[in-house]
C-alpha cells in the first residue's frame, strides 16, 4: 500500500459551470499525481500535488525514444452522490503488460487502483453532474533519464492527470462512417501493437489524415503481413453482427484487449448472443455484406462506449450498414454499459467500484 503525501492547492481553479460545453481534454482539475522511480529504489515518493507543469532535461529519454505508456478512464457520478470508477483493475492489469513490452517498471496493481482512487477522491469535486459526462483519468508514465542511448532508462516518473468531460453523444447516438486502410499499417504481430503507447498512436495518424481526406471519420486496420485481416479502428475495438451472431477480431498480439470490449463480450453471453473470437477477412466481410447477412457493425471504447458504424469502405466497395439508424443491439449494450457506469443500474458482475 502506498503512502501518498497530500500538498492540496491554495489557488483552486474554477470550475465549468453547469450547462458549460467541456469538450474532451482542454479543461484540467486542480490536482494530480506524482511517483517516482529509480533503479535499485523502486517506486518511491507518492504525492499529490497541484497540477503544474513539469520540468524535464531536453536529453530525457522519453523525448528521443519513445519510451511510455499511458492508459485512458473514467469516474462517473451516480445518482445517489457517489463516485465511481469501472473496472480499474483492468486498466492496471494492462499497464503493466504495457509496460514490460517497453521495458518500464511493473507498478503493483494494487497500488495503481489505489493512486488513481485517491486522485480522484481528493479531486471529486470536479466530476461534472450532467447527463453523459465523466472525470477523464489520463496515467500515464514517462523515461526521464538524461541520455542519449537506446537503452532502457534507470529513472521513470508515474502521473495521473484528471480531465473533466463532456458528453461524447452530445446530440444522441450517430452513427460513424469507417474507412479501411490497406496502405499503411499500424502494428504487427510481435511489435507493440496490444501496448497503450503513443508511437502506436502516431503511426495511426497518416491513416486518420487519409480517412478525413475521403469523407471519413475513423480509419479501421488490417493486419500488417497479410493486410487482409480487420484488427481495429484508431481508438475503438471492432465487432460486427452477422447472421445472428456477434464477431470480433481475436487478440492476437496487435490489438489492444479494450476494457469495453471485454465488458461487451462478457455481456453479450450473459444475454445468450454467441460471440466468436477470430481472424476476420476482408473479402469475407464484403461478401457477406453483398448477401445481407451483415446486420450491424460497432466500435467500442472508453470515450464513446459503443459508436454504431453506418458506412463502411473499402477499396471501391461501400457499405452503408442498416438504415443509417443505431442498429438495436448497438443501443443496448450502449444503455446497458452506461448505466452499469453511472451508477443506474444493478452491476451483477462487480464491475463499478467506489471512490
Amino acid at each position: 500500500m502506498l503512502n501518498i503525501r497530500h500538498k492540496l492547492t491554495t489557488t483552486p481553479s474554477p470550475k465549468p459551470q453547469k450547462g458549460q460545453p467541456l469538450g474532451f481534454g482542454h479543461v484540467f482539475s486542480d490536482h494530480m499525481f506524482m511517483m517516482n522511480y529509480t533503479e535499485g529504489q523502486g517506486w518511491h515518493d507518492a504525492r499529490i500535488v497541484p497540477f503544474q507543469r513539469i520540468s524535464l532535461s531536453p536529453a530525457a529519454m522519453v523525448f528521443h525514444y519513445g519510451q511510455e505508456m499511458f492508459e485512458g478512464m473514467k469516474a462517473y457520478r451516480a445518482p445517489d452522490g457517489r463516485a465511481l470508477l469501472f473496472r480499474p483493475e483492468m486498466n492496471a492489469r494492462r499497464a503493466n503488460e504495457s509496460n514490460r513490452r517497453l521495458c518500464i517498471p511493473d507498478i503493483p496493481e494494487e497500488d495503481f487502483v489505489q493512486a488513481v482512487r485517491e486522485v480522484v477522491k481528493v479531486d471529486e469535486a470536479w466530476i461534472p453532474e450532467e447527463p453523459g459526462t465523466s472525470l477523464y483519468i489520463r496515467p500515464f508514465i514517462i523515461a526521464t533519464d538524461e541520455f542519449l542511448g537506446v537503452a532502457p532508462s534507470k529513472t521513470y516518473l508515474f502521473m495521473i492527470i484528471l480531465s473533466p468531460s463532456g458528453a461524447y453523444y452530445a446530440g444522441g447516438m450517430a452513427p460513424v462512417s469507417i474507412w479501411i486502410e490497406d496502405d499503411y499499417v499500424r502494428a504487427v504481430r510481435g511489435g507493440v501493437g496490444f501496448a497503450k503507447t503513443g508511437g502506436n498512436y502516431a503511426a495511426s495518424l497518416i491513416g486518420q489524415v487519409k480517412a478525413h481526406d475521403e469523407g471519413y471519420s475513423q480509419v479501421l486496420w488490417l493486419d500488417g503481413v497479410e493486410r487482409r485481416y480487420v484488427e481495429e479502428v484508431g481508438a475503438m475495438n471492432i465487432f460486427f453482427k452477422i447472421n445472428g451472431r456477434v464477431l470480433t477480431p481475436e487478440l492476437n498480439g496487435s490489438i489492444l484487449p479494450g476494457v469495453t470490449r471485454d465488458s461487451v463480450i462478457q455481456l453479450c453471453r450473459s444475454w445468450g448472443i454467441e460471440v466468436e473470437e477470430r481472424r476476420i477477412a476482408v473479402d469475407k466481410l464484403i461478401e457477406d455484406y453483398n448477401n445481407g447477412r451483415v446486420e450491424e457493425i460497432f466500435g467500442t471504447g472508453t470515450a464513446a462506449v459503443i459508436s454504431p458504424v453506418g458506412k463502411l469502405r473499402y477499396q471501391d466497395d461501400v457499405m452503408v450498414i442498416g438504415d443509417g439508424t443505431t442498429g438495436p443491439l448497438s443501443q443496448r449494450l450502449y444503455d446497458a454499459l452506461t448505466d452499469i457506469q453511472w451508477g443506474r443500474a444493478p452491476d451483477p458482475l462487480g464491475w463499478t467500484m467506489s471512490v
